[in-house]
């Protein structure tokens, strides 16, 4: 039974004169119909049903007017109920509403009837299904048309057959004998692509050139896995407009490790040599856009598949230009980074690339910045996304990056605001109705049906089997007696106070929670803060009189400059940690990753006073340098013990697998940012069982950010721009007052929150199993690297545990509260 919906919803809506509606084209003239006015239908007075439910019309309407034949100025939807009606334009927006009509006559519309609407007049053309208007198909342009192309199946290798035999004349046997494919198709494992379908041959040969298969280099497909071979048919449909008409971009969101970079090496090579029709090659030029750390990585990969004899790579760097590319013909494809496209792109608009490729593309998020815009100034139809990164966290961000593989699919976006952001969104507010609910869910299953067509992503599971077995580790670390001292001093202060007090429009709410995050990793950070405020003269008002009142716990705690390891809980635990690895011997080796320079220099410190080799990459380190620090690093003769990395820097794309042990000192708001981070050792390469620990100061702001990271339900109101740091992050009073408090009574507040009654000795046997594939506010089901339901199933330690199962945990539990551990092997 269809469910009931409020005629006053404002649920749906989009403007695209390509819709599933187009073929109600304006200007048309009304065939027999009749008018009714609502004033004329009130005197009969026929009472409205109580418990009605809503009908959905097709219509055309116009001005009214008393002509004969109307101008009809555009479609639109009607909404009927009960003795109600609402108008609603393609763009979703109200345009008329009427109340007043006579129940029987609107119960009975059919197509050919007009209606008077308050000053509009319109026409009824058709019925809508409940179930369209509810999935937004009405309004959005319906890709069904495109099922013969997308649904084809995948054929096996097959002989030669020229549909246009009897046709063509030119194609002669002797034309036929020298169009063969490059490759074997009937080989043992051969990888061969999608056979087009008769309505792609219509579309793309119309010189009737014979058909042939486009089969993946032996070489290539011999390496691969299988879920890559499946990368490279779903990326091969997508750019040749096989999965949706006229389309040719795609997004590849498998998360890190996967071999993005392999699928898109072997898709450019294909395409480079092989077409589908007349065995000319698809495209000529291919462009690949990543961040300047990845470029040299990506010219490696390409030498290491391709070799430097059969493909020619420019990459883009200082002492080698754009114009040096555009001048030779030998190369086939440019790799640059994002701020030499942007230095770059009066050139780059010059080259007729076939094929744009734009790596860690969740950058491309935001439509407005300049790198957006320079990208889609290129004429260039395919087009694809790679990121490791969730693009389904943030509507708007989901729709930007759509936008750029496959302009206009979705519709203006005032149209997808109306039809599915507006709709989703509001289903997930706690105070839903029960309608608004269901109207969600269905709008949300479009969008990911329509999205799903030309974005793939496959979890860490899928190479799980082939990857050594991986420790995590959650450390809750004993907050030392001065930083505790500093942190009710900082808490007490006027300044946080003002914080929940009023508007948070001008509150210093963030130099607040800088500061805290400053205490968790060392004192010494705060103490340098202060010393610097005091040579200033000026300056930020609220941290002179935020950092003022910790000069008395300063002096009574009789801490000096110069840092020592026993003022932050974490550091004590961090050099514990780092001796018991390097007793092991040589073949241990650790990364260090933190989001802050200033703590890297600590760090740094602290290697060199245990006289620990070390390598450092951070935004300082040049980006031509970058790969060749990794390559180091990763080689057996290395000497270096430890690699510090910034998480900005270099948490993205780089293979650090020559570590079996990664360390997260601090936490980003941003939970991308650490997993990120957190794949840099356990991915394909990888020898050695892998140890990660992310490290946590107990009861303090790092364990509400952790919270906030694994939370089920996102905080309301709240609202990270990941893209732009903390500046941009929005808090309500509720929510910073939860931040501005200090547990000092719990081991673990995280732990406190799952209610769990195992008083820190449960070890996974006989745990209750709770699935969360959560969905994310597009609808789309994500598979969260953890959530608070899963964190359930991880091992519980409590410190006084006789025996922890990590011999490396077990030197350092001193200084330790309480430990979350899981293993995947």
């Amino acid at each position: 039974m269809a469910g009931r919906l409020n005629c006053y919803e404002e649920e749906l809506p989009c403007d695209n004169k390509n819709m599933v509606i187009g073929h109600l084209k304006t200007g048309r003239k009304s065939l027999c119909r009749t008018t009714i006015d609502p004033a004329a239908t009130e005197k009969a007075g026929h009472p409205e049903e109580p418990f009605c439910l809503a009908k959905y019309f097709s219509v055309v309407w116009c001005k009214a007017s008393k002509k004969k034949h109307k101008k009809w100025e555009g479609d639109a939807v009607l909404i009927v109920k009960g003795k109600s009606v609402m108008l609603k334009d393609m763009e979703g927006k109200n345009i008329g509403r009427g109340t007043g009509y006579q129940f029987k006559v609107l119960d009975n519309l059919t197509e050919g009837q007009s209606l008077m609407i308050g000053s509009k007049e319109i026409e009824v053309m058709g019925v809508i299904l409940e179930e369209d208007f509810k999935s937004g198909k009405c309004f959005l342009s319906s890709l069904e048309a495109t099922e013969e192309i997308w649904n084809s199946p995948v054929a096996s290798a097959r002989r030669f057959c020229n549909p246009f035999k009897n046709v063509s004349k030119a194609n002669t046997k002797e034309n036929w004998s020298n169009c063969k494919p490059r490759h074997d198709p009937f080989a043992p494992d051969s990888l061969v692509m999608p056979y087009p379908c008769p309505s792609h041959q219509r579309l793309f040969n119309k010189s009737h050139l014979p058909v042939v298969d486009v089969v993946v280099d032996p070489y290539i497909t011999s390496h691969l896995r299988p879920h890559q071979r499946e990368g490279i048919l779903f990326l091969y449909e997508c750019v040749m407009g096989m999965r949706v008409s006229n389309r040719f971009g795609a997004i590849l969101a498998d998360e890190m490790g996967l071999g993005k970079t392999l699928q898109c090496i072997s898709l450019i090579w294909t395409l480079l040599r092989q077409g589908p029709y007349g065995c000319k090659p698809v495209i000529k030029q291919a462009l690949i856009v990543t961040p300047g750390s990845l470029v040299k990585n990506w010219g490696k990969e390409f030498q290491k598949w391709l070799g430097n004899e059969r493909i020619k790579v420019f990459l883009v760097d200082q002492d080698h230009k754009v114009e040096e590319f555009i001048k030779s013909p030998l190369y086939s494809v440019l790799i640059l980074s994002y701020e030499m496209l942007l230095r770059s792109v009066d050139q780059i608009q010059k080259t007729e690339f076939s094929l744009v490729i734009c790596d860690e593309g969740h950058r491309l998020k935001n439509s407005s910045i300049k790198t957006t815009t320079a990208l889609l100034s290129l004429s260039c139809e395919r087009r694809i996304i790679l990121t490791g990164t969730p693009v389904q966290n943030d509507l708007q961000e989901f729709y930007a990056l759509i936008e750029h593989v496959n302009p206009g699919i979705l519709g203006p976006l005032s149209a997808y605001r109306k039809v599915y952001e507006e709709p989703i969104l509001r289903s997930r507010e706690p105070s839903a109705a029960e309608e608004d609910i269901e109207l969600g869910e269905k709008r949300a299953a479009e969008l990911m049906h329509l999205t799903g067509l030309f974005i793939l992503r496959r979890t860490q599971e899928v190479i799980n089997k082939f990857l050594p077995p991986k420790k995590e580790s959650i450390l809750f670390c004993r907050p030392t007696m001065l930083q505790l001292a500093l942190y009710r001093t900082l808490l007490n202060s006027q300044i946080v106070r003002s914080c929940l007090q009023g508007s948070l429009e001008n509150s210093p709410h963030l130099i607040c929670i800088g500061a805290l995050k400053k205490l968790c990793n060392h004192p010494c950070l705060l103490s340098k803060a202060i010393q610097k405020k005091e040579s200033e003269s000026g300056g930020n008002q609220d941290q002179t009189n935020l950092y003022g009142g910790l000069r008395d716990v300063f002096s009574q705690e009789s801490a000096q400059t110069n840092f020592s390891e026993s003022d932050s809980g974490k550091l004590k635990v961090l050099t514990q940690m780092l001796a018991a690895i390097h007793e092991r011997g040589p073949s241990e080796r650790v990364v260090v990753v933190s989001n802050y320079t200033q703590t890297l220099n600590i760090l740094q410190e602290v290697c060199q006073r245990c006289e620990y080799p070390y390598t450092r990459l951070d935004g300082s380190t040049p980006v031509s340098q970058r790969q060749q620090i990794v390559d180091s690093f990763n080689s057996k003769f290395c000497p270096a013990f430890i690699f510090l990395l910034s998480s900005k820097a270099g948490g993205v794309g780089l293979n650090l697998v020559g570590a079996s042990h990664l360390i997260l000192y601090d936490i980003d708001w941003n939970p991308a940012t650490d997993i990120q981070a957190m794949a840099r050792v356990w991915r394909d390469g990888q020898r050695h069982t892998v140890h990660i620990y992310r490290l946590l100061t107990t009861g303090t702001i790092e364990e509400k950010i952790y919270q906030r990271q694994i939370s089920k339900q996102a905080l309301s109101g709240a609202v990270v721009d990941f893209s732009k740091g903390s500046e941009h992050i929005r808090f309500s009073v509720e929510e910073l007052r939860n931040l501005f408090t200090l547990h000092e009574d719990s081991n673990c507040v995280t732990h406190d929150l799952l209610e769990c009654n195992c008083m820190g000795k449960k070890d996974n046997q006989g745990c209750p199993v709770i699935q969360d594939d959560q969905s994310s506010q597009s609808g789309v089901k994500v598979k969260k690297s953890l959530t608070m339901s899963q964190l359930m199933q991880w091992k519980h330690f409590c410190v006084d545990h006789k025996n922890l199962p990590d011999p490396f945990l077990d030197r350092i539990k001193d200084n330790l509260t309480f430990i979350f551990q899981n293993i995947t092997s």
